[in-house]
């Protein structure tokens, strides 16, 4: 008994630290968006697209390791996407041409799916029920603090180092992360499909998809998780442009203490079960998109301190909606729930990766204020959305009411 409980503890520190690692190479970019532009010698805005690129490949690669992850088990693909990722890191050190940075990203994107993909699956595995709701909280704080540790270690790498020893020290803090993973992580694992020793797809093995697509309120749910991410991620990489300019004139590292915001949204997700089980989902919908509508419309009053209250709010609103909205798609789907959430995340990286392409055009023509233009517009039409599920809440219920 005692063991089983140290192998579920391994499993747990060994899946959290993987999404460590995860978080750290995907959103390092966006910290490090100055020395980028300086080293590869393109505008700093173009930039920001690197982080969109990765998210876009990283979208669509979360429903390939849905459905491999059933057929060939959750630790080996794991561990391999990690490996090779350290591999990537190190091929980054030499790179010269920008172009190849976007391939090299669009890589990373497909291996950094991995872990986010296979992760709740594989707690679903191996851990007792009693446990589980702790692995999964401890889990998600890992992804933030993986995310905010990301833009830091960026920040302070373009302030104080060149691109090459930059890319080595990513490389060292990927390959101490990956081996820790590989020792934690038990060797058992729980996957009746390991059974089989080829990988054979079948129609059942997308049925998952299918069914989940075909239900309307699902598709809403992924609708809103996109787009509520796709303004959240990338007004973060555009305020960096913004306070680097003049007045504000902030370095490369203290650019980047911006996303100490998120530590609100943090918070955020803490507290949002309890948020849903008071006021429930649909008030709790329309709060949270006031909150980012109003964070983004406080960052016009162009000081330090009101551009730091709007991305507290925003976060705290943004982290609140998508608490909910990823629970709403657990609950909502009774079967094939590991190939809900990636649907699920998959739109919600989709989002990201096309709100930067999005926005750039607003940056252009109105700088910040074109961009709080553009993430309004976005917001409104989240407010609909909303407004969407609602009516379609109450037509249930009325049906229902009708046919007992």
């Amino acid at each position: 008994m005692q063991g089983n409980i140290r192998l579920q503890h391994r499993l747990i520190w060994g899946l959290s630290l993987a999404s460590v690692v995860v978080y750290i190479n995907l959103y390092v970019v966006q910290g490090m968006l100055p020395l980028i532009a300086t080293h590869f010698n393109v505008m700093p805005a173009h930039a920001t697209l690197l982080l969109s690129v990765t998210s876009f490949s990283m979208a669509f690669s979360l429903l390939f390791y849905a459905v491999m992850s059933d057929k060939i088990g959750r630790r080996k693909p794991l561990l391999w996407s990690l490996g090779l990722l350290v591999l990537v890191d190190l091929i980054l050190v030499g790179l010269q041409g920008f172009s190849s940075l976007i391939a090299m990203r669009l890589l990373q994107g497909v291996l950094l799916a991995a872990v986010p993909a296979i992760a709740m699956a594989y707690f679903k595995d191996m851990l007792d029920k009693t446990i589980l709701l702790s692995a999964g909280a401890v889990y998600i704080a890992a992804n933030s603090l993986g995310g905010i540790a990301g833009r830091l270690i960026g920040g302070a790498m373009a302030a104080y180092l060149d691109w090459p020893m930059a890319m080595m020290i990513l490389t060292f803090i990927s390959a101490v992360g990956v081996l820790m993973v590989y020792f934690l992580l038990p060797n058992r694992d729980r996957v009746r499909a390991e059974r089989e020793p080829k990988i054979r797809l079948s129609f059942d093995d997308l049925r998952g998809f299918t069914t989940h697509l075909s239900d309307s309120t699902l598709r809403k749910l992924y609708l809103l998780g996109a787009i509520a991410f796709m303004v959240m991620v990338n007004q973060f990489s555009y305020i960096q442009l913004h306070l680097m300019q003049a007045p504000f004139n902030w370095g490369r590292f203290e650019v980047t203490l911006i996303f100490l915001c998120y530590l609100s949204g943090t918070y955020a997700s803490f507290r949002s079960a309890k948020w849903v089980t008071r006021v429930g989902r649909q008030p709790l919908f329309v709060l949270s998109t006031s909150v980012m509508l109003l964070g983004s419309l406080v960052t016009t009053i162009d000081t330090s301190s009101t551009i730091i209250a709007g991305f507290l709010l925003s976060s705290f609103g943004f982290f609140t909606f998508h608490s909910v909205c990823n629970a709403w798609v657990a609950q909502r789907a009774q079967q094939h729930r590991a190939k809900a959430t990636a649907l699920y995340l998959c739109s919600y990286y989709l989002g990201a990766a096309l709100g930067g392409p999005f926005l750039l055009p607003f940056w252009h023509q109105w700088g910040w204020n074109g961009v709080v233009v553009g993430s309004l517009l976005l917001l409104l039409v989240v407010m609909g959305v909303v407004a969407l599920l609602a009516r379609d809440n109450r037509s249930r219920q009325t049906n229902a009411l009708l046919t007992e």
